[in-house]
């Protein structure tokens, strides 16, 4: 009994971490690939950004720079491992009548890792409204059917301040999840989790501005999805957003056009004729 005890709390240890605070290494991982991403190109929503220093990283690769010294944030990434029962969430609108979502491209590292993913596994389930919240209800997926469709470097390295242009270990990759369905018009929340090969994370990111603290509303499952709070840097305790990108097609409310407009006008003065002359007629 004694020996599963300390078994489960080893692994709560290694897999439950609910944040990776910068602890002052500049850790250099081996040789720099280059960026395998594609960027998304039909998207309906991207709850963004993930850079904040283009350019300036090893190998002239961009960088998402947590602010330790000018800001005093402490965060690098938050934890969402599925095996730990981490989750993380946030949410976007849609205001057309409805949006057919092929795919969503969430954000993730794990710490040490080489510039090719190390990430195997994502779960994704989408809410009608904040997750765990009294009304609210999955609308979409599940916490165990894997959606992971790719996976690949983003060209992005996430460092603090002080290891800009030196650090490389840890390389921010892109996780792609297969959706395939259409929802109609509102707020929504994506709670999400992944899982890799290697002891540390996965972390996300979060969204990464220059001179602000707090950047969004996400929140954060320490109980495999049934409670959720704000997510919060470890050290400003500010609440931060997370990036993601919506892929897909919206359906809008079909609009006139200038040409529309005017055989729109031409028929209403035509039919007003009509009526004038029968009228007269009458």
């Amino acid at each position: 009994m004694k020996k599963w005890m300390v078994c489960l709390l080893v692994c709560g240890c290694i897999f439950g971490q609910q944040r990776e605070d910068y602890d002052g290494s500049a850790g250099v991982t081996g040789p720099v690939g280059p960026r395998t991403w594609v960027q998304p190109r039909a998207v309906l929503f991207d709850n963004g950004p993930l850079v904040n220093s283009s350019g300036t990283g090893v190998g002239g690769l961009d960088e998402s720079v947590m602010q330790n010294v000018s800001l005093g944030m402490g965060s690098l990434g938050f934890g969402f491992q599925s095996l730990g029962g981490n989750r993380v969430a946030e949410d976007f609108t849609i205001s057309d009548p409805s949006w057919t979502i092929d795919s969503i491209t969430f954000f993730a590292y794990q710490t040490g890792s080489t510039t090719t993913s190390s990430l195997t596994d994502l779960t994704l389930r989408i809410w009608d409204g904040p997750p765990g919240a009294v009304g609210s209800a999955v609308v979409w997926g599940d916490t165990s059917t894997n959606r992971l469709s790719s996976t690949s470097f983003t060209g992005i390295f996430r460092v603090a301040e002080t290891t800009t242009g030196v650090s490389t270990e840890r390389p921010i990759m892109a996780v792609v999840a297969t959706v395939g369905a259409q929802f109609p018009a509102g707020t929504y929340w994506l709670d999400y989790a992944a899982a890799g090969s290697l002891p540390s994370g996965p972390w996300a990111p979060p969204i990464t501005i220059n001179g602000q603290t707090s950047t969004g509303n996400a929140m954060q499952s320490l109980d495999m999805g049934v409670s959720f709070n704000p997510l919060l840097d470890g050290f400003t305790m500010t609440p931060q957003g997370l990036p993601f990108i919506i892929e897909g097609s919206a359906l809008s409310v079909p609009t006139f056009g200038a040409w529309g407009l005017l055989v729109f006008l031409v028929c209403m003065a035509i039919g007003g004729l009509f009526y004038l002359r029968r009228q007269r007629l009458a």
